[in-house]
């Protein structure tokens, strides 16, 4: 084991359970998945029920799969998704910095997903564990692992705005 490994698995954990205990939140949190579906509904991702939980599992399936680093650059493609979503219908119109609501935090979780997907789980990962020695090894880390997070996570992203996205109507225009 090297420094280089318990660095990635200190990032895959932060970054994971950053990202699963907002997937919690949206299950268990004040307004649980109902509450969460309004507030869809209310930012034009229809019908919010829906989305209310696919948001919730993905942000908890893709977070844990970060943290135990298992199938690495699907995970990261859950945190791209996720993130551009966020960051097209929530944070855009807010400008870039996070101290104004703006999609600096967005960007910066999905590109270190990214990054993750891209050097590599490390030898303290199920990856290593279960892959480690075989071809399919090196589909999970390198130009793949980048190719994969990236590719799968803005179809996913692009693919959801595309198909749910309505803009609510400003009153009064």
């Amino acid at each position: 084991m090297t420094a280089y490994d318990v660095g990635v698995l200190i990032l895959r954990v932060v970054l994971g359970l950053a990202m699963a205990a907002h997937g919690y939140n949206k299950f268990f949190g004040g307004g649980r998945i109902p509450g969460t579906a309004r507030w869809f509904d209310s930012i034009g991702m229809k019908p919010g029920m829906f989305h209310a939980r696919i948001a919730a599992t993905t942000e908890m399936a893709a977070g844990i799969g970060l943290v135990v680093g298992l199938l690495t650059p699907i995970p990261a493609a859950g945190f791209v998704a996720l993130m551009l979503v966020a960051a097209w219908t929530v944070h855009r119109d807010n400008g870039f910095f996070i101290v104004k609501e703006g999609w600096e935090y967005n960007l910066v979780l999905a590109t270190a997903a990214v990054a993750v997907a891209t050097i590599g789980s490390g030898r303290l990962s199920l990856d290593y564990a279960l892959f480690h020695g075989t071809g399919f090894y090196d589909l999970l880390r390198g130009w793949w692992g980048l190719l994969i997070s990236v590719g799968l996570g803005l179809a996913g992203g692009v693919g959801q705005l595309a198909i749910f996205y309505r803009p609510p109507t400003k009153t009064g225009d």
